[in-house]
């Protein structure tokens, strides 16, 4: 597609597209290992062992509710319910104090601002994880009336319903919506709302988001700069 000198926008594959959509956690705010970590401990002290390494090959992407259901599978019982305030206590403050946002990032955001390209979070995570996290990396203003998380749907990824409310509410076409997820399961939802998805493989391979449904990766996410055209 050739594009205008005097119209950006922003073109994957010659196809120009209406927008993006990102995932929050791993993509805009490097939280995934905090995270993770705050819930191994837990997870450990009520007598399942487990490291930060393994909570993020086993969590990852899911929503909450998700894995809570696979701590009751993996115990063979439901956990405390001390378990979900615990670890909303204990990982808001190990945010506040540790999390920073995703290498490039903050230059990807700039040229889409200049550029006019609309964008927007969709995330697995709560809106009041979302507010810690994006407030305390300053980029919480630049997703205001932006901000999508799975409990405004009925389903959670990888069900296609946030990205396709996301969408919606945006007013993307999701036949035109890029979205970056850094997790098999978001990558998946968002394949199957119709979206064509980069995924970031920072945590994950490159041959598993692929395997999902990225129909591209990158290591940086200044490698996306590319993307918008003049």
């Amino acid at each position: 597609m050739t594009t205008s000198s005097t119209n950006a926008g922003l073109v994957f594959n010659e196809v120009r597209y209406d927008g993006i959509l990102f995932d929050c956690d791993g993509v805009l705010v490097d939280s995934e290992r905090i995270t993770s970590r705050v819930w191994a401990g837990l997870l450990t002290e009520i007598g399942l062992p487990t490291t930060t390494e393994q909570s993020l090959a086993t969590y990852l992407g899911n929503s909450m509710a998700r894995c809570i259901e696979i701590v009751t599978e993996q115990l063979g019982h439901t956990p405390p319910d001390t378990l979900l305030p615990r670890f909303y206590a204990d990982v808001k403050v190990a945010l506040a104090n540790e999390v920073e946002p995703v290498r490039g990032i903050v230059e990807l955001l700039d040229a889409l601002d200049a550029a006019g390209i609309g964008y927007g979070v969709a995330s697995n995570g709560e809106h009041e994880k979302m507010q810690t996290t994006l407030g305390t990396t300053g980029l919480l203003a630049r997703f205001d009336k932006r901000r999508f998380s799975a409990v405004d749907v009925a389903r959670p990824k990888p069900a296609p319903d946030l990205f396709l409310h996301a969408a919606h509410m945006l007013g993307f076409d999701p036949a035109r919506t890029i979205v970056v997820e850094d997790s098999p399961l978001g990558v998946l939802g968002a394949f199957t709302a119709g979206m064509t998805v980069i995924g970031y493989a920072e945590l994950v391979s490159p041959e598993r988001l692929i395997a999902a449904g990225a129909a591209h990766t990158v290591h940086d996410l200044r490698e996306l700069l590319s993307l918008i055209k003049r």
